[in-house]
């Protein structure tokens, strides 16, 4: 199952390429946020990411070569019911992403008002 992962794509490009790949935020959450589905994925970006500036890449993971744990959780805290993503499982990585379990590296366009475009 190919799962994704938005990230700054100098936050990518800067890590060493002969290591796994450890997120930022993986220090303060514990785990590496992913989706599962481009239609996620663009909610997601939009509604967290949209003011954030700078280019992003999505990295397309295939779950079955992650040497980490992955799990699938819901969101805390959960959102509404009448939520576009109340009752959907969030994919979380729990250790670094080893490269050969990248399948593909994809640039993201964006908007004039930083809106993501899939």
């Amino acid at each position: 199952m190919i799962i994704l992962h938005l990230v700054p794509k100098t936050e990518f490009e800067g890590a060493p390429v002969d290591e796994p790949f450890l997120a930022a935020h993986y220090a303060a959450d514990g785990f590496t946020h992913c989706t599962a589905g481009w239609d996620v994925l663009s909610h997601v970006a939009n509604n967290v990411y949209r003011h954030t500036p700078g280019d992003f890449i999505v990295l397309e993971i295939e779950t079955e070569r992650v040497t980490a744990p992955v799990r699938f959780e819901a969101p805390v805290p959960p959102p509404p019911a009448d939520h576009p993503l109340a009752g959907h499982l969030f994919p979380h990585i729990y250790g670094p992403i080893n490269r050969d379990a990248i399948e593909r590296v994809t640039s993201v366009r964006r908007a004039e008002d930083g809106a993501f475009i899939f």
